[in-house]
């Protein structure tokens, strides 16, 4: 069974806000990816609490808190200039395609 790959302009360590969930308004930074599933784990976003299983390493086993998984859809990029969730286009200059806010035009890319 092939499996459709999520398309999307998120790179990894974007700083984004989530636009809907339990976690509205807070912003942070990407640490992974899934284009598989359409997910993606932001730092300090979504954290759970995780059961360990005791094993070597943690004899005594017990809970770490962890950020879990949020849906694509759920975040949009933040722009430094406009100070909200911003839209993403590309534009090309120079053969180099770089992201720009749809709002304000500033370039996303350092």
């Amino acid at each position: 069974m092939k499996v459709e790959s999520t398309k999307t302009k998120l790179k990894v360590n974007d700083n984004v806000v989530v636009i809907s969930g339990a976690d509205k308004g807070k912003r942070g930074k990407i640490l992974k990816i899934n284009r598989n599933s359409g997910r993606v784990i932001i730092e300090g976003i979504n954290k759970r609490k995780k059961f360990l299983r005791p094993n070597q390493e943690n004899p005594q086993g017990g809970f770490i808190t962890m950020e879990f998984p949020i849906n694509l859809s759920n975040v949009m990029l933040f722009c430094d200039k406009c100070k909200k969730g911003v839209r993403i286009g590309m534009e090309t200059k120079d053969k180099q395609k770089t992201r720009v806010c749809k709002k304000c035009g500033k370039s996303l890319d350092k």
